[in-house]
């Protein structure tokens, strides 16, 4: 059972894709099943809509969410309505979506269900903690489209990576493309003290002193950061926190920096980089440094061979390949 021992040392999964068709649904299918061969209790729920019979975008065919008996899961009214399995209602939340308010259920016999879930990572981080405070041993969120911010450590233990011809049918763009997110997920973390104390700083651009104390560089974003050209953002040192998200923009006006050699920026966790693979490669060659005050804990990764527009990858060839590039096993689910 590839992977699956490793999840069941976390309390919550997070499956997310790196584009939309990369197997998310097929790798929840099995993680599921398996889970259920193991009789582990577990909790199953959505960010947007997941389970869907068919591709909006490609017409395609695609695998349907199937729980099994004494898994509980939430979903929106609409779609518990539109279940094909039996069930016990648990619970109804004020919460509302779009598609109406959200529905926890326990399921009595195996079958399909469309997963829509809580719109917002907040409220996906609030059912967890619910399920956890109840004994869940296990709840696992399936990301709609390829929404990485699910896989934040703020939100889920854990995570597993889908890719696949999707991203790129040319495997060579494919492996370029994993191995950078891969190494944005596995970029070091903070010493614990420093971890300790800018995990309550929620917004702004922040300099970090020798001591290793934060103060306010009064810049509110850094998007807003080089509108004021007499601003000093290294008077307390070469050490940068950016609370929020971070783009292109600041790693190159850090790359553009004479000491960019003693720079280093630090970050909340991987899915708050909203960057190139060039400029960030541009980043490191010049010498500047990148650290998370969390590292997200990456299980597996995952890879569909088939691409929406029909195009096939020979399946054992891409996984070694991949497997190679990145020095860490890579599964296609399908042939396991």
């Amino acid at each position: 059972m590839p992977f699956v021992n490793d999840i069941l040392r976390y309390r919550s999964l997070s499956i997310v894709g790196l584009e939309k068709n990369t197997g998310k649904t097929v790798c929840h299918n099995y993680v599921l099943r398996r889970l259920h061969e193991l009789k582990v209790p577990v909790a199953v729920t959505s960010i947007g809509i997941d389970g869907e019979q068919t591709d909006a975008v490609f017409a395609n065919a695609k695998p349907e969410i199937i729980l099994y008996e004494g898994m509980t899961f939430i979903t929106s009214e609409k779609h518990y309505l539109q279940r094909r399995l039996l069930s016990e209602l648990v619970e109804v939340d004020s919460y509302r979506t779009a598609l109406g308010q959200l529905v926890t259920a326990r399921v009595l016999s195996q079958g399909k269900v469309l997963l829509s879930g809580a719109a917002t990572t907040e409220k996906l981080r609030q059912q967890i903690e619910h399920f956890k405070a109840t004994g869940m041993p296990l709840t696992i969120v399936d990301g709609a489209l390829s929404r990485l911010s699910l896989a934040s450590p703020t939100v889920s233990d854990c995570m597993v990576l889908a890719t696949g011809a999707a991203v790129s049918p040319n495997i060579q763009q494919l492996i370029s493309r994993t191995r950078f997110v891969y190494r944005l997920i596995n970029l070091p973390e903070v010493s614990p003290a420093l971890q300790n104390t800018l995990s309550f700083i929620s917004n702004g651009l922040w300099g970090i002193d020798d001591d290793g104390q934060p103060h306010d560089l009064g810049i509110a974003s850094v998007f807003l950061l080089g509108r004021n050209q007499g601003e000093d953002i290294f008077r307390y040192g070469n050490t940068l926190f950016a609370s929020g998200a971070v783009s292109d923009r600041l790693l190159k006006y850090l790359a553009s920096q004479k000491n960019i050699k003693d720079i280093t920026l630090i970050v909340r966790d991987f899915t708050k980089l909203f960057i190139t693979l060039e400029v960030y490669a541009e980043f490191s060659k010049r010498g500047g440094e990148l650290l998370v005050l969390q590292r997200s804990r990456l299980i597996a990764i995952t890879l569909n061979p088939t691409s929406p527009t029909g195009y096939r990858l020979n399946s054992a060839e891409a996984c070694a390949q991949l497997s190679d590039a990145l020095q860490t096993p890579v599964y296609d689910v399908m042939s396991i």
